[in-house]
């Protein structure tokens, strides 16, 4: 169903008071284990990233700047599912996904404000390992706890006031015509395509949001790590190469995922309509690589299996 509001010829239309989220309508046979998987997975990603704020918090070994942003980025991830997990579970249970203005608004703000929020946290992350191998003498001056947390407090609010404007332009718009949207949450695409008439500005604004919040941690999070690589070749130990490659591996491989993803839902969806291919994509950035985060960040740090290990230990102890 072709559900794009601004190609529909404008006229004398009832306007909405709520969506239709399609989600996984077209496979209703397997909703209940769609249903169990998603569940499953919202359970390891909340367990998974509990664990690593826990760990990092109580062994004084990890009371360093990269687990400090570590913990942060954990505790984001659980906010960045429970965004819109639960409500998909809630669809997939009841086989129909209709949400209203207010709530589509609030589950979108809050999904961006997070969605960008974790660009940020990764370009601190970055900028802390660029300083870590590139400036080690001058590292606990320079990441010291008051600039650990002014960094932390930029990446959790600079979002909030650009997206409350974004927000208020997009709703305030007219909807009218087909309210079916064709994603399991209210992001952004779908539901500017949505708006009666011309939507071209609104377009435009989203896209260039986009553009910006992610092309300038992009750059950031590059030039960082090209100036990491070259002090690590330039390092004379190949063990001490290694552990700094070590070091950094599992956050490129976290950026690279999200990045990636991300960028290709959102330049995609600003010539195509939303396909199954969009939605699996989506899938992957918002509930997947939340789920994969825990298990990168663990399994390479030999310093967070050995705190894990000690913390489970107390734990059955007690």
């Amino acid at each position: 169903m072709d559900c794009t509001g601004h190609n529909s010829p404008p006229g004398n239309h009832t306007a909405l008071v709520e969506f239709i989220l399609i989600g996984f309508s077209d496979v209703p046979h397997i909703h209940g284990f769609l249903f169990g998987v998603f569940l499953i997975i919202y359970v390891f990603i909340l367990t998974g990233n509990s664990l690593i704020i826990i760990i990092t918090k109580v062994d004084s070994s990890l009371h360093s700047p990269m687990y400090f942003f570590l913990r942060n980025f954990s505790f984001l991830e659980i906010c960045f599912v429970s965004v819109t997990v639960p409500r998909l579970l809630t669809d997939l249970c009841r086989q129909y996904g209709n949400i209203s203005f207010p709530a589509c608004a609030i589950q979108m703000y809050f999904f961006l404000i997070l969605g960008d929020t974790e660009c940020f946290i990764l370009t601190a992350m970055a900028y802390d390992r660029y300083v870590a191998i590139c400036n080690p003498l001058l590292y606990p001056v320079i990441m010291n706890d008051t600039v650990c947390i002014q960094l932390a407090l930029v990446c959790w609010t600079t979002a909030i006031p650009v997206h409350i404007g974004f927000i208020s332009v997009v709703f305030t718009s007219t909807f009218c015509g087909c309210n079916h949207l064709n994603h399991f949450f209210c992001d952004a695409p779908p539901v500017v395509q949505l708006i009666c008439g011309d939507a071209f500005m609104v377009e435009v604004l989203l896209y260039g949001l986009a553009a910006l919040i992610t092309s300038i941690p992009s750059f950031l999070i590059l030039r960082s790590y090209m100036k990491i690589v070259s002090a690590i070749l330039k390092l004379p130990s190949a063990i001490g190469r290694a552990k700094a490659f070590s070091t950094c591996c599992s956050h490129l491989m976290v950026v690279t995922l999200f990045f990636g993803s991300a960028i290709i839902v959102y330049l995609r969806s600003m010539t195509n309509h939303l396909t199954g291919m969009d939605k699996f994509l989506s899938l992957f950035y918002t509930i997947f690589i939340p789920m994969l985060n825990p298990i990168i960040y663990c399994l390479r740090n030999k310093d967070v299996m050995v705190a894990l290990e000690k913390f489970l230990q107390k734990s059955i102890v007690l």
